[in-house]
């Protein structure tokens, strides 16, 4: 491998790290704003809402303006966009205002659906095809070893020893000093959010001065182009609308394993301050699964095979988070079995998204960037999946809302062994 192409894949693994910072920390801030804010379970998935809906809202813009500033300005203006964001959070938190706070989160996703569009097309064509999913294996290593950072650095940042105590005496104190309690607590993101904004400002300006080169998804062979010569629009390639469709349930069932497993875990009575740990765990196991499939892919399974193992595995996973029941005590935890099957969704999750997008990017040519963008649309399955799950968990109970995750995998499975395969919609 050429060195340049190693540097390259050097600075998008940091990319991923930094997308895994700003994208994970929403496990712990859920339940930071359901508290400080008082809100319902509903109300507190908001937060994953404002934050990935705006993939649907920018990533085809994103592709535009990708095309016309080129890829490095590009990704200078998404880490501005980002920064903005974190700033946001400081009027928020004066005000304790909510909404503003989900409109920082709006644009920390905003620019990151910026970087997610530049970024993956960048990892799958810097190499071999078949070679796609180790690559984007290790990306997710990156990514999901910030994922188990960023609750904690978050917490170390905003909780107090103390808190534990002051989290059982806020429901019991009258108005005045409820008031009081909350605006404490809710200010305490001033400075780490700061930090943030100022770090993401700085990161833009690095992006647009690096040695990442500007790469061409536009060329075609000879062959592809004479396939893709009757094409006019990226609709009219199925494999990739039902990839779009696939990575939107599998994002979906994953940010679901993540950002409510710390309320899950309050449900059996562990505090914040040691559930905290919990969505560590889940990530933990993708990146144990993100290390198989880098070991094992191509050498003693293929990238599609790795893809039906681990969309089986999810769907197992799910039926006995309904099914298993008894408290264990695992890794100085004590709680309900079921909760284990929640953290082991992370190592069923692990190789799905690096077995969809070769797949569902392969033979596009021309239209890569924009297919890109719909796949990056596909990431407001982020937004909505939990909205689903918080709207059943205030229904149904919080173990039996993670039954939502059924008929995704069901149709997971269904793209890894067939939708994937389609080339035409007469056949699909």
């Amino acid at each position: 491998m050429k060195q340049s192409t190693v540097v390259s894949i050097g600075i998008i693994a940091g990319l991923f790290f930094i997308f895994g910072l700003v994208s994970w920390v929403n496990a712990i801030l859920i339940p930071y704003f359901k508290l400080a804010c008082e809100l319902t379970h509903l109300q507190s998935y908001l937060v994953a809402f404002a934050f990935y809906i705006s993939y649907f809202v920018l990533s085809v813009p994103a592709s535009f303006l990708l095309k016309k500033a080129g890829f490095k300005k590009g990704m200078m203006i998404g880490f501005w966009i980002m920064a903005m964001g974190a700033f946001l959070f400081v009027p928020a938190a004066y005000g304790r205002t909510y909404g503003i706070f989900l409109a920082g989160l709006f644009s920390l996703g905003a620019g990151l659906a910026i970087l997610q569009t530049a970024a993956n097309p960048y990892i799958t064509v810097l190499g071999p095809k078949e070679r796609a999913a180790q690559r984007i294996s290790i990306m997710g290593i990156c990514n999901k070893f910030a994922g188990i950072l960023a609750p904690l650095l978050f917490a170390a940042a905003i909780l107090r020893p103390t808190d534990a105590e002051l989290f059982k005496q806020i429901p019991l104190m009258d108005e005045a000093g409820r008031t009081a309690a909350l605006d404490e607590l809710i200010r305490r993101v001033i400075v780490p959010y700061s930090v943030v904004g100022t770090v993401l400002f700085l990161l833009g300006i690095a992006i647009r001065y690096s040695p990442l080169p500007e790469i061409n998804t536009d060329e075609e062979t000879g062959e592809l182009a004479l396939q893709n010569s009757t094409k006019t629009s990226v609709l009219q390639f199925p494999h990739l609308v039902l990839g779009a469709i696939a990575i939107f349930v599998h994002v979906g069932t994953q940010v679901i394993a993540i950002d409510t497993i710390i309320p899950y875990a309050g449900s059996m009575q562990i505090d914040l301050l040691e559930a905290k740990t919990f969505p560590g765990y889940t990530l933990a196991a993708t990146i144990v699964g993100y290390i198989l499939g880098i070991i094992a892919i191509p050498k003693l399974i293929s990238q599609v095979t790795a893809l039906r193992i681990c969309t089986l595995l999810g769907l197992l996973f799910s039926v006995l988070i309904l099914l298993a029941k008894g408290n264990i005590t695992l890794l100085g935890h004590t709680a309900d079995l079921s909760i284990w099957f929640v953290v082991l969704l992370g190592l069923a999750n692990s190789l799905v998204w690096a077995g969809i997008w070769p797949l569902a990017l392969d033979g596009l040519g021309r239209f890569t960037k924009i297919g890109a963008s719909l796949m990056i649309m596909g990431l407001c399955g982020n937004a909505l999946m939990p909205l689903l799950y918080g709207w059943a968990a205030d229904v149904w109970g919080q173990r039996l809302a993670y039954a939502v995750l059924i008929p995704c995998y069901l149709y997971l499975i269904f793209y890894a062994v067939r939708g994937h395969q389609f080339r035409n919609w007469r056949k699909a």
